[in-house]
């Protein structure tokens, strides 16, 4: 699972413009990564100018993911991710950043703005935070413990059949018992019924 592109756009009436953006291109060689960026880069404002307002998708192109929300203000999101990575996750995401983006940059700014303007410096960190969806969302990070104990779980029922045949010795042999404690119960009982007194 991995994240490799996250960047924030304003859709205006005919371009998408990028506002700021964050890579994660270590997978990729050193002579390919400017080009894969610039793909990136060109795919995000495309996806971004054909997702109408207000509304949330995902783009599969080849084997990588691309999940956008543009917002009814037009503030967008892009974050281009393996087929591997939680869609659920990577809308928690866009919506957190556009969220936090909103409250730090003035919305006069948007449709004017470029990388080298804008003054927000989260979004790398947020890129990094949510390489591993497990670590960065609650529910992930959750939903990965109730896996793991399903399978201790599974583990000790597993356990539990492979001793099936001990059990059955001891329930067999529980009963026997419980037939001669009711044996001596009932000639206790005898025994002590002549000395009672009224």
């Amino acid at each position: 699972m991995k994240l490799y592109s996250l960047s924030i756009h304003f859709k205006g009436a005919t371009k998408a413009n990028l506002l700021k953006a964050a890579y994660d291109l270590s997978s990729f060689s050193f002579f390919q990564r400017s080009s894969v960026q610039e793909f990136m880069t060109f795919t995000s404002a495309l996806i971004v100018e054909r997702t109408s307002q207000g509304s949330r998708a995902s783009v599969k192109e080849q084997e990588y993911l691309c999940h956008v929300y543009v917002r009814n203000d037009n503030l967008s999101a892009v974050v281009i991710a393996d087929t591997e990575y939680p869609q659920r996750v990577c809308f928690t995401l866009l919506d957190k950043v556009l969220e936090e983006f909103s409250r730090q940059v003035d919305s006069i700014d948007w449709p004017s703005g470029n990388p080298e303007t804008t003054n927000y410096k989260a979004l790398d960190i947020h890129l990094s935070k949510y390489q591993n969806p497990r670590e960065a969302d609650a529910m992930t990070k959750v939903q990965a413990e109730l896996d793991e104990t399903k399978i201790i779980l599974h583990n000790t029922m597993e356990s539990l059949l492979e001793r099936g045949e001990k059990l059955d010795d001891l329930v067999a042999k529980s009963e026997h018992l419980g037939n001669q404690s009711k044996a001596f119960y009932k000639t206790a009982r005898k025994q002590n019924s002549c000395c009672e007194i009224m």
